[in-house]
């Protein structure tokens, strides 16, 4: 396969007319809840750039949803496929075993937080491995009820969207919804500045606020786990403030709660650390992994501590295609280009370069509320100028111009109105300088 140029480049207006063409074709054959966010049709793509079938080369700020984390169609992983595929694709674990599956299991085991012996469990989607997460913690604990939080999303499956806290466009008209689940406040530090700066920078005091509502609602006589996102994807990237997750993880594990991390996002070196945790110090009861996992193939995991992932007896977990043999071909050659291609050193030098660039436009520009994230896993709130108001209208102004220019972007939050940023770690600092470049000239075209 000939590389993809590291340039971006504009063949035609977007979209194209290939891309139109396919357009109308998705229109008559694809059902109209699959939506799609850019105009166009992919071709090829690598490094920092997709280019689509009429020949543009976009700038890549999106890497699929933070699944193409080492760069699309990465050579380790793309001969690993090719080399599983051409030795067979499929057997069902459960029927007869391979060693990619125990293979990654041992690496998962390896990378997760935590020192204590651990046991993991594959499946294919982030939504079917918390799910997972969830029957495994019910069969620990005996209890039945979770908890998670305000802005989470946790997936599409009707037990994860009753764990998902936005209606549209997850929610609404697909309940009702799975039982004994309840949801709590989150540290929101840039909303909870309004209620005070003690609860908007500490930690402590936005758990406090938490698990009062747990305890009264709930009760940890009730409760078999909690279930929260270290920093929220979809929710608007979230940091909490420092030492929420860390209060919540030490009443956990005082009442005999499972602490999960939906690691889903965040996971495999996005947010300059393997996994998002390390960044409180935390070492979760469970961790859900699946996303950037394994380059784009199918995959997910639940990994966790030895006595709480054997809880559920045997055959209790599984699945036909957890596991697949070639996802685990490729999540095998991802760890491994992580690791020796130095990447979640490069996730940090990506928030350095971003979030000075960000932190310099919203000192020139007060519709830029927040500019919050770690690693390559940035985004920036947008407000009515002056106030903390949100602009869902500018932010889907702003994402429309970036694609008209040939960059990838995508929106998020709540509330709509926040931009986020999870560029390939393969991506140059000029595609990435470009690409704010253009940004930073579309917002100031774009009316206050």
């Amino acid at each position: 396969m000939t590389a993809v140029e590291q340039t971006r480049h504009l063949a035609t207006a977007i979209p194209g007319p290939r891309s139109s063409a396919l357009i109308s074709r998705k229109n008559d054959a694809v059902a109209r809840g699959v939506g799609t966010t850019m105009p166009v049709y992919a071709a090829r793509a690598g490094g920092g750039i997709v280019e689509d079938v009429d020949g543009n080369r976009l700038i890549d700020l999106g890497s699929g949803i933070a699944v193409t984390t080492i760069g699309n169609a990465s050579p380790k992983v793309v001969e690993a496929v090719a080399a599983q595929a051409a030795d067979f694709t499929h057997t069902c674990f459960m029927v007869t075993p391979y060693e990619g599956y125990v293979a990654v299991a041992e690496q998962l085991n390896r990378l997760t937080p935590g020192s204590a012996e651990k046991r993991s469990a594959l499946f294919n989607s982030g939504s079917e491995a918390v799910e997972n997460a969830v029957k495994i913690a019910r069969a620990y604990t005996r209890k039945q009820a979770v908890v998670s939080f305000d802005h989470a999303y946790h997936g599409r499956t009707n037990l994860t969207m009753a764990l998902t806290a936005k209606s549209m466009p997850y929610k609404h008209g697909f309940g009702p919804f799975a039982p004994e689940i309840y949801r709590a406040p989150l540290s929101y530090p840039f909303r909870d500045a309004e209620f005070g700066k003690e609860l908007a920078t500490d930690g402590e005091v936005a758990a406090k606020r938490a698990i009062n509502v747990i305890d009264k609602q709930v009760g940890a006589d009730n409760l078999a786990a909690v279930i929260i996102e270290p920093i929220q994807g979809e929710g608007g990237f979230i940091v909490p403030a420092p030492g929420f997750l860390r209060a919540l993880l030490d009443w956990c594990r005082d009442n005999n709660v499972v602490f999960i991390a939906d690691e889903v996002q965040t996971g495999f070196a996005r947010t300059g650390a393997m996994f998002a945790c390390e960044h409180e110090g935390i070492e979760p009861d469970l961790i859900v992994t699946a996303k950037g996992i394994a380059d784009g193939l199918p995959l997910s995991a639940v990994t966790g501590r030895a006595d709480i992932m054997d809880a559920p007896h045997v055959s209790g977990l599984g699945g036909t295609y957890g596991g697949n043999p070639v996802a685990c071909a490729a999540a095998l050659a991802t760890i491994e280009t992580i690791e020796a291609d130095g990447l979640v050193e490069r996730a940090r030098q990506i928030e350095t370069l971003m979030m000075s660039r960000l932190n310099q436009m919203q000192a020139d520009d007060d519709r830029i509320g927040d500019v919050r994230g770690r690693g390559a896993m940035i985004a920036v709130e947008l407000v009515k100028p002056g106030t903390t108001e949100p602009d869902a209208e500018l932010t889907k102004a702003l994402c429309a111009a970036a694609h008209a220019h040939g960059v990838i972007v995508l929106s998020c939050g709540t509330y709509g109105n926040v931009l986020r940023f999870l560029p390939p770690l393969a991506i140059g600092d000029d595609l990435l300088n470009e690409a704010l470049d253009i940004l930073a000239t579309a917002l100031a075209d774009l009316p206050a």
